[in-house]
């Protein structure tokens, strides 16, 4: 039985990334056979660009493609819930753009149904791929840094009239929140997946920057279940835009890369507090070996995952996670407290966070 698994992209917009930056470079791995999207005129741009010769305008078509092994999910995120919840009951494998969906009620009907279903689950966390970000975890797993201390997030990005001029854009309903969820979303998982559990979290969330419903302005602190703290700036006004971690550990302090898009690529700033630390991490980078960024990672570890070799690269656990802090976030801003992780089902914004008066009826 070939290896090569075939895929389904729904929507083409990010859609086109997946395919240039993860489906090309894994070509041994991934072969698209289909576009799907509402707008012709974009899904037949996207075919043409690649050769794809299926085009599908209803979703549920791709659901009944026996040849079709991965359906990936690309759609404006109020959308993402039915999708995935479709694909899963279908038997297909999912790749779903984050957020994965909109409320922790949602994910954890999805991670109640992955149970159920044969195919696999890969939330989009493409932020966590390269060689920065790897050399960091690598020296963390390794108990080298030691003690987490402290870190701060800088998500400082730049959106304006132009970018929101894209309808479901800035809208609760179809978004599902702002740049908390669309954007710093990223640099935050990047936080944890580095620095553990957030227990606590005391945040702020304001529209300063555009004329939309959602916030494009945060800030928090944060508590972390180690006792390590931490601090998440986020805005959509910036000059310049810059991804800035920094994380401070017993032994060692790292610093990202500052790219905005691929905070995890390029080589971080590692600072080791003394000579011993330092032979340490060279000996364990010695034969490090490259790691490709963003999608083509991701996207070979997901088929490692599929052909049983490795564990799932990303995984609804971990959407939960970040939408935890998502909920914590609007929590928080509106009650002015400090909210407690983990969330259950007895919690105000478990079923949605969205303003009430933006809800569906």
């Amino acid at each position: 039985m070939s290896s090569i698994k075939t895929v389904a992209i729904v929507g083409c917009g990010i859609g086109r990334s997946h395919i240039v930056e993860g489906y090309l470079p894994n070509a041994d791995k991934f072969k698209v056979l289909a576009i799907c999207d509402l707008n012709t005129e974009r899904m037949n741009g996207l075919a043409d660009e690649f050769g794809v010769e299926r085009r599908v305008v209803n979703f549920d078509d791709l659901l009944t493609m026996d040849d079709i092994d991965i359906i990936d999910i690309c759609t404006p995120p109020g959308v993402h819930y039915a999708m995935v919840m479709a694909a899963l009951k279908a038997g297909k494998h999912v790749v779903c753009e984050k957020p994965l969906v909109g409320s922790l009620a949602q994910v954890d009907e999805v991670i109640a149904q992955e149970k159920l279903s044969k195919g696999m689950l890969m939330p989009v966390f493409q932020y966590r791929f390269g060689n920065g970000i790897e050399q960091a975890k690598a020296i963390i797993d390794a108990g080298i840094a030691g003690k987490p201390y402290i870190g701060t997030v800088e998500t400082l990005w730049r959106r304006g009239p132009d970018y929101y001029a894209v309808p479901w854009r800035g809208k609760w309903a179809t978004e599902l929140g702002g740049v908390l969820m669309t954007h710093a979303i990223h640099p935050h998982d990047i936080f944890t997946y580095l620095m553990g559990d957030v227990k606590r979290l005391f945040g702020r969330v304001a529209t300063r920057v555009n004329d939309i419903e959602v916030e494009d302005c945060v800030t928090a602190s944060v508590e972390l279940a180690s006792g390590a703290l931490g601090s998440f700036t986020a805005t959509l006004g910036s000059a310049d835009e810059i991804s800035r971690i920094r994380l401070a550990f017993e032994n060692v302090t790292f610093e990202s890369d500052h790219a905005p898009y691929s905070p995890g690529a390029e080589l971080w700033k590692i600072l080791p507090r003394n000579d011993e630390t330092a032979r340490k991490i060279a000996e364990l980078l010695a034969n490090w070996q490259h790691v490709a960024p963003r999608f083509q990672t991701q996207m070979a570890r997901f088929h490692d995952a599929l052909q049983g070799l490795g564990p799932l690269p990303v995984t609804s656990a971990d959407s939960r996670r970040a939408l935890e802090l998502v909920t914590a976030f609007y929590h928080s801003s509106t009650s002015h407290e400090d909210v407690e992780l983990p969330i259950a089902a007895d919690h105000p914004k478990y079923q949605s966070w969205v303003p009430a008066a933006f809800r569906k009826a």
